[in-house]
């Protein structure tokens, strides 16, 4: 069972905006940390992790790793470490050795981001886990968990209390527009 007691959801309208929230959680992010990306094809988790390596600093074009499985970054703030499980079935993500890079062993250390996360036979202890979804209106939604953190890093938490602030805002600007006969938002 997954303690999700710092959870959130935002509304993002457009690829801008959850390249946008990467860039948040790419400046924020302490080492070692682990993101898991969950969301259908085209959901936004390749935009994602494209965010998060502008917002480490990254100037790399990074592109989602389906063929090669893991691409390396090495020249923002920290090293990206970007996994896509996509094409990979059974066991096959456990034979990457993803815990050498959550865990700093043989690497330095730096951001995991797992796109197809679902695909892991096991976990880290600590990780951030965003799943991505479309809403009705062909937007995307990001549920955003701190999962097994005892104690968050302060600037995560604060990242996570600024995405509920603007998802509320946004909220209270959707119902006074449904108000007011326009299209309705979530």
């Amino acid at each position: 069972m997954k303690d999700t007691s710092h959870t959130g959801k935002i509304l993002l309208p457009d690829a801008a905006a959850t390249r946008a929230l990467g860039q948040k959680f790419g400046q924020l992010l302490p080492p070692n940390s682990v993101i898991l990306l969950v969301g259908e094809l085209g959901a936004g988790k390749t935009t994602f992790t494209q965010g998060l390596g502008e917002g480490l600093g990254i100037t790399h074009s990074i592109v989602s790793p389906t063929f090669t499985l893991i691409a390396e970054y090495f020249e923002g703030r920290l090293p990206l470490y970007h996994f896509d499980l996509y094409r990979l079935e059974g066991l096959g993500a456990a034979e990457l050795y993803p815990e050498i890079y959550w865990e700093g062993i043989e690497v330095e250390p730096g951001i995991t981001a797992i796109e197809w996360s679902q695909r892991l036979p096991y976990k880290p202890p600590t990780y951030i886990e965003i799943q991505l979804n479309y809403t009705p209106d062909d937007q995307r939604q990001a549920a955003i968990a701190l999962v097994g953190m005892e104690s968050p890093p302060l600037a995560l938490v604060h990242l996570l209390q600024e995405t509920l602030r603007y998802s509320k805002r946004q909220e209270a600007e959707g119902r006074r527009k449904t108000i007011d006969g326009s299209r309705f938002q979530l």
